[in-house]
């Protein structure tokens, strides 16, 4: 039981490995996070032991504390999924767009019911979000995904960079994504994480500065904060109050942020 755990949110990086080990760590935690989320809102946090959450997934309690040092660890890789998500439509995002249409265009494919999760997960995103708000652990969890998905936003907001100085032009992003905030699955058990995503390695990127860190921060916050203000509500995830409208109009707001430092390359 006293095993090092890994970190929270390590198989949804996207430098993460893709071996067939990997994989089926990845499974196992995805199995053990919707159980543990599954419980958590049947039974709710407190009474909810790491013991009972193993035997949900199947598994040991000395194999659970393989994977996760708590029992509110084990949501972090459903907390992280959405993140996971976004940064792979801002990767994808078509090389033409600038940085504030990448992370538009990567709110609408990712955060709309339908084309990201269903709206039933939604209502599993609301309710473990409220679960953050009542729990210090939990926040922590929250706290420390969000804070990696800024790290994978601003890695991905650098090789968007080199890409586009490679292109010869100066302006726009190609190649990388982002972390913000939605997941899990609808009634007994959340959907699955995407598995961790099989490329080979990027080439370098420029230096992650201090404009393309802070230009990551502001995008993840308007998007963390859509989401988190949406989930205090009864709205649905539908709508000009869901999740996608609300970031969509604080990533509006941002039009005149100075986003140089994420369109342009840097010595």
């Amino acid at each position: 039981m006293s095993t090092t755990p890994r970190p929270a949110h390590q198989q949804f990086s996207v430098s993460a490995p893709v071996s067939l080990t990997e994989r089926r760590k990845a499974e196992t935690r995805t199995e053990i996070a919707r159980a543990a989320a599954a419980l958590f809102v049947r039974q709710g946090l407190r009474a909810t032991r790491a013991e009972d959450i193993a035997q949900a997934a199947g598994i040991a309690p000395r194999t659970f504390y393989r994977y996760f040092a708590t029992k509110e660890e084990a949501v972090a890789p459903l907390y992280a999924a959405g993140a996971q998500r976004w940064a792979e439509a801002v990767r994808s995002a078509p090389a033409h767009l600038t940085v504030p249409e990448a992370l538009e265009h990567a709110v609408h494919h990712t955060l709309t019911p339908g084309l990201g999760v269903s709206a039933a997960s939604w209502e599993w995103v609301r309710t473990l979000i409220h679960l953050a708000d009542t729990s210090p652990a939990l926040r922590k969890v929250w706290a420390e995904v969000c804070q990696a998905s800024d790290q994978t936003l601003a890695e991905i907001l650098s090789a968007r960079t080199a890409a586009t100085a490679n292109r010869g032009s100066g302006v726009d992003v190609s190649d990388t994504g982002r972390a913000s905030h939605d997941n899990l699955g609808s009634r007994p058990t959340p959907p699955s994480p995407p598995a961790p995503p099989a490329r080979t390695p990027p080439a370098p990127a420029t230096p992650i500065t201090p404009d393309l860190r802070f230009a990551a921060a502001v995008a993840g916050a308007a998007v963390r904060v859509a989401v988190e203000a949406w989930a205090a509500t009864t709205s649905p995830p539908t709508g000009p109050e869901g999740p996608a409208a609300l970031a969509l109009r604080n990533l509006g707001s941002l039009r005149g942020f100075g986003w140089s430092g994420a369109d342009q390359d840097h010595p």
